[in-house]
């Protein structure tokens, strides 16, 4: 099975490493600490407390893996990039969208993406259309209400 690039900010490298910290050195102590309680109050059969608390050691364990998994995978997208005549991952494009409205979206891994926030990932459908595409250019992108084009004005 080929790994897959994991494209990060190293911002978002920094926040993933943060996380895994806590959930290693605060978060497995809080869980250890619950189903000791729980054995304690009531042993383990039909013990709903201490089955509780088991699953959410599982989730805490499982969200390790996973983050350490990530960083492993972790291709840095350079803070210090310089801008490309072309969209690319860290670049932050300003489109007019189709009903005329001017967005700015900043091209980030699927780790990082926050709509919201105007942070779109380089697998998302605007996001794969929008890469490699250039100032003047237009990029289409198929919605479930049909093609919608987004026409490409500034990229930083």
């Amino acid at each position: 099975m080929t790994q897959r690039e994991i494209f990060l900010t190293s911002e978002g490298l920094a926040r993933l490493e943060t996380e895994l910290e806590h959930l290693r050195s605060a978060r497995r102590q809080e869980v250890a600490q619950r189903i000791q309680r729980a054995k304690e109050a009531g042993g383990t059969v039909d013990n709903a407390d201490y089955e509780e608390a088991k699953n959410e050691q599982a989730f805490v364990e499982g969200r390790i893996l996973t983050v350490e998994n990530t960083i492993k995978k972790a291709v840095l997208i350079p803070d210090d990039r310089v801008p490309s005549e072309s969209v690319e991952l860290g670049a932050l494009v300003t489109v007019v969208d189709p009903q005329g409205r001017t967005r700015k979206y900043t091209i980030v891994g699927s780790t990082e993406a926050d709509p919201a926030q105007g942070r779109i990932s380089n697998e998302s459908p605007v996001g794969k259309a929008l890469l490699r595409r250039k100032v003047g250019e237009q990029a289409e992108v198929t919605t479930p209400a049909g093609v919608a084009k987004f026409s490409i004005v500034k990229i930083e």
